[in-house]
């Protein structure tokens, strides 16, 4: 397995920071409160994006009907796991996790934990391998039945916006009619400060991650009917009944239908 660097700041294990998890570094916490420093926003956004992965794997299982999951680039484990929403609302849900991080990998067992009716299971693969990821996510999923994809926060990675379109394309094009595709990603062109406390998080050398215009967040559901009301900027999504503090932040996401 590949070691662990704890001299330099990782993606992961900040989010995991902001998000008040523990599985983090000193040199995670110092780039984490360097970045707010910038722009305090961006433990709204993380705590958000979560949210928003939460209420709509929620609609998936009440709303759709959908019982398998497949969740690429999932990041540390921290409250509110896919599986842990899935199977709370419908136990038998089965999920497969999909990283390549040595340190998600480190911590796969927190999310290996099921209900006696459902099953989960890790693949230790890189998005950039989405046949490999079909073929493994088989083992444990019945890919003619529909299945959720969820990529949150992850494409950010992928700097090349036509080559994050062809990743999400190819997983879909795995999943037959009636699975979903899940998504949420950091926009452009909604806050200057976020954009510049990005911007110069990613000059430090940690690995970068790039904000999106929301067109581009748009595109990657192109041939999927959108669920009400489409993409919008995440807080929005559906909001808790009484969420009276809703309001648009340089996140955008939605759900969409694979016909």
């Amino acid at each position: 397995m590949t070691e662990i660097d704890t001299s330099v700041p990782h993606s992961a294990r900040i989010w995991n920071y902001w998000l008040g998890g523990k599985d983090n570094y000193p040199v995670d916490e110092a780039a984490g409160d360097a970045y707010t420093a910038v722009f305090p926003g961006i433990v709204t956004i993380a705590r958000s994006s979560r949210a928003f992965l939460g209420r709509s794997i929620r609609y998936l299982v009440t709303e759709a009907g959908v019982r398998q999951f497949l969740d690429v680039g999932t990041g540390l484990p921290t409250v509110d796991n896919t599986h842990e929403v899935a199977q709370r609302l419908a136990p038998e849900s089965k999920i497969v996790y999909v990283d390549n991080d040595p340190l998600v990998l480190a911590h796969a067992r927190a999310l290996l934990a099921s209900t006696p009716q459902g099953v989960t299971a890790y693949e230790d693969l890189s998005l950039y391998e989405p046949d490999k990821i079909l073929e493994a996510a088989s083992r444990t999923l019945d890919l003619t039945r529909p299945t959720a994809l969820i990529l949150s926060g992850i494409l950010g990675h992928v700097a090349d916006h036509d080559q994050a379109r062809d990743l999400v394309r190819r997983l879909l094009a795995g999943l037959p009619s009636g699975s979903y595709l899940s998504l949420n990603e950091g926009s452009r062109g909604t806050d200057p400060a976020y954009e510049h406390a990005q911007d110069t998080y990613n000059e430090t050398g940690a690995v970068p991650y790039f904000l999106r215009p929301v067109d581009q967040i748009a595109a990657f559901f192109d041939g999927l009917d959108l669920v009400d009301p489409g993409i919008v900027s995440v807080p929005l999504w559906h909001p808790e009944p009484g969420d009276e503090n809703a309001r648009p932040i340089g996140q955008h996401g939605g759900l969409g239908r694979k016909p």
